[in-house]
């Protein structure tokens, strides 16, 4: 069975398409700069989505492999490759499932892909089976919160929110299955986003860099 069967969801991905470019305007377009800077060599991204990271990408990355398992999603992605000089190649395939060999990548980027992934451990030693040794994965992601009633809140909506949004958890501790997969962290800071947010269950998140 291809990602692509195992993966769809069109509602959803067209929402997620407008929310996206929506908080671009909101301050998201600095958080990517952020997460991407200074990346070089050959990099791979899971949950690509529509492309929209592409454009934040420094020249400094000599090739860009895009994973994106769903199918509108990646032929948006495709299209975003094709208005950038980069070296962009999309292409259907799941975390936990990488067709690349060990230690091919320099650096993986993951942003906003560990919470709907089916398991967490899983794709995480899929990564760092991919990365060479040292190599960097760049994540942002949104988490668990720290405050009971915000955590409370979170267990509650975790319980219709996957059907929702194409299989997201709002309540995970991604940094948590991070250092349990064998990455060691070397920067990651929290914050609220949007800023001010209260009721909104995926505001927690987490940008920052662990090595392989």
């Amino acid at each position: 069975m291809s990602a692509n069967e195992q993966v769809r969801h069109p509602h959803f991905a067209r929402f997620l398409e407008w929310k996206a470019a929506r908080d671009e305007e909101r301050g998201q377009a600095e958080l990517r700069d952020e997460l991407l800077r200074g990346l070089s060599g050959r990099v791979l991204e899971v949950g690509a989505g529509t492309g929209i990271n592409f454009p934040h990408y420094p020249a400094s990355v000599h090739e860009l492999v895009a994973v994106e398992p769903e199918s509108y999603l990646r032929s948006r992605a495709e299209e975003a490759a094709g208005r950038l000089p980069l070296d962009i190649r999309t292409l259907d395939g799941l975390a936990g499932e990488l067709p690349f060999d060990d230690g091919s990548f320099d650096a993986a980027v993951v942003t906003f892909v560990l919470c709907s992934v089916p398991d967490q451990d899983r794709a995480l030693r899929d990564l760092r089976r991919v990365l060479r040794p040292g190599g960097a994965l760049r994540f942002y992601e949104h988490v668990r919160g720290s405050e009971p009633a915000r955590v409370r809140w979170q267990d509650a909506w975790d319980r219709v929110w996957p059907r929702l949004m194409g299989g997201c958890h709002p309540n995970r501790d991604t940094l948590a299955a991070i250092e349990r997969s064998g990455f060691r962290v070397v920067r990651c800071r929290g914050f609220h986003f949007p800023r001010g947010a209260l009721a909104y269950p995926v505001a927690p998140r987490i940008l920052g860099v662990a090595r392989a």
